[in-house]
């Protein structure tokens, strides 16, 4: 088992980044109700995209050593 490959990676990357994006025009523009809403939406969404992004940039930085 080798995890995935680099296409793969490239398109996690770019897929959490838009997210991200998405995620950041959606609360400029809609705002935040309450407390719930913002762990909700920008925490739990937050932390997956940007978690994403992470690891993924992560590990293509080292396989290209």
């Amino acid at each position: 088992m080798t995890g995935p490959t680099r296409g793969e990676l490239w398109f996690r990357l770019a897929f959490s980044l838009f997210g991200l994006g998405l995620l950041a025009a959606t609360v400029a523009i809609r705002g935040i109700a309450n407390f719930a809403a913002l762990i909700e939406v920008v925490g739990i969404a937050g932390a997956f995209f940007g978690g994403t992004a992470i690891w993924s940039a992560i590990r293509l930085w080292r396989a290209r050593e």
